[in-house]
């Protein structure tokens, strides 16, 4: 299984670098080629609020086998696509395995390892999760400098093929099974509420935060959340169950997941922006850059996995907070000709102290939940999480767009500088570009500060009683029960 989240994860950052090479081969333009990794994105955003309603219905084999080949079909697909279109319906169904691989592999770890023995599970989860989106731009880089993107994919899909082939040997079911009733309006509601919010994000690298198309989709997204939200709290088998956040760390987790998860999305977006928009640096010095946080985030990950299973989540987050705050500030400190090593110590330290934290803060509010919530537990984080990813990179871009241009408005403005002197201008353009980055990793400096203040509040858990399932299970009871008993 964890074999199958590798594939999974490295696909995901693969093809940001190859988008280029695709958009120039398939002849689609920058707005069209990003519907590859929107609709990726948006598929998640349908297929992870159900994950916990799939888990219930069908059994563990039976979610990884069809999830893996889902994902292998898709990858086959994009692999021989012989124009856009087929390209973005291999891209959809990839998304559609993916988005459930993760709930599933982790509601697995929690099932079958104890409380005192899940930081050092979740650890070796985190090797695929962290390492293999760091591996992805370097590896991609190099190929689509030298061979074709489709190679991208068909390095994948053995690998992939050879996962599902194996797991349909090896894979057993973990957990009970029920029949609960599909909640359909919920599920539109889901859809239309996560969808339009993500692709109104999605859109802001685009238009403005003000355009119609932007508005009518966050308006049309938020109404149908609301919606979402509330018929979750009625119906008695929700798909997402909202009372779980009655339990205080598991709430106070996920906001500190949330906080990190777009601070971290800072590094990621802002990074590459900076190397090759403003320093000219090539896709593989780019992905270099991310390279050696990526292997300490997998080195890091199961010996933070060990930590937390002796010490608790609390030191483990305060410390890597204030690392990550440390380093964040100083990447907003960034100039037209700061250093190489600079940029690659400061972003390796960074995700050093990311690995402290991530992970431990994941596993300690799910451990507040009960065996029987942890479904609805890691459902209700990934897709908080996913969300956050999507906030933070178009909100990141957006100020480093609206700072950098009125930036270098400033900067042309107070040096006389005339739109005919081209040299001058686009000197003044990259130099506001900078300080837009800055201001942008400012924002997620604060981010940062608030997360660490909120991680001195986090304490060691145990698993709680299950009130919510219990409780509606008693309500179903009484249904049953004869009118005489009273008497």
């Amino acid at each position: 299984m964890l074999a199958g989240a590798l594939v999974a994860f490295l696909n995901q950052t693969l093809i940001n670098v190859a988008l280029p090479q695709i958009m120039d081969k398939l002849h689609v333009s920058a707005t069209t080629g990003d519907w590859l990794t929107t609709i990726f994105m948006l598929v998640n955003g349908i297929v992870i609020p159900v994950t916990a309603f799939l888990m219930d219905r069908f059994t563990t084999r039976q979610l990884y086998i069809t999830s893996m080949g889902l994902f292998t079909l898709g990858t086959l697909i994009c692999a021989i696509a012989p124009g856009f279109s087929v390209l973005l319906v291999g891209r959809v169904v990839q998304a559609a395995g993916a988005g459930v691989l993760f709930p599933v592999i982790m509601n697995v770890i929690f099932t079958l390892f104890p409380a005192e023995r899940r930081g050092f599970a979740m650890g070796i989860l985190g090797v695929a999760m962290n390492f293999a989106p760091a591996v992805g731009p370097t590896l991609s880089g190099w190929i689509v400098q030298s061979y074709s993107w489709r190679v991208l994919f068909f390095i994948i899909l053995p690998i992939a093929l050879l996962d599902v082939i194996v797991a349909v040997f090896l894979v057993k079911n973990v957990s009970e099974t029920s029949h609960p009733k599909l909640d359909v309006l919920g599920v539109i509601l889901s859809t239309i509420g996560f969808g339009g919010i993500l692709y109104g994000f999605s859109m802001i690298g685009i238009e403005s935060w003000t355009s119609p198309d932007v508005l009518t989709f966050f308006i049309l997204g938020s109404l149908s959340l609301i919606g979402f939200i509330w018929r979750q709290l009625m119906v008695g088998h929700p798909i997402l169950e909202f009372r779980i956040f009655r339990y205080p760390m598991f709430t106070l987790t996920t906001v500190v997941n949330v906080l990190v998860t777009m601070a971290m999305y800072s590094g990621m977006i802002l990074m590459p922006l900076y190397m090759q928009n403003v320093r000219n640096f090539s896709p593989i010095m780019s992905g270099l850059l991310l390279l050696p946080g990526g292997i300490v985030m997998g080195i890091m990950s199961p010996i933070t996995g060990r930590l937390f299973d002796r010490f608790g989540a609390r030191w483990l987050a305060v410390t890597g907070l204030a690392i990550t705050i440390v380093t964040t500030y100083a990447l907003a400190r960034l100039q037209l000709n700061t250093t190489f090593l600079y940029m690659i110590v400061v972003y390796t330290l960074r995700m050093f102290g990311m690995s402290i934290l991530m992970m431990p803060i994941f596993t300690a509010g799910l451990n507040e939940l009960a065996l029987s919530l942890n479904k609805y537990g890691t459902a209700m984080v990934n897709t908080l999480r996913m969300v956050a990813g999507a906030v933070g990179m178009a909100f990141f871009v957006s100020i480093m767009t609206n700072r950098g241009a009125s930036h270098a408005k400033a900067i042309m403005l107070q040096q006389h500088i005339l739109p005919t002197n081209k040299a001058a201008v686009a000197h003044a353009v990259n130099q506001g570009a900078v300080m837009g980055i800055n201001d942008a990793f400012w924002l997620a400096t604060a981010l940062t500060v608030v997360a660490f203040l909120l991680s001195f509040f986090v304490r060691k858990t145990t698993p709680q009683e299950d009130t919510i399932t219990n409780r509606k299970r008693d309500a179903e009871e009484t249904e049953f029960l004869p009118l005489a008993v009273d008497e």
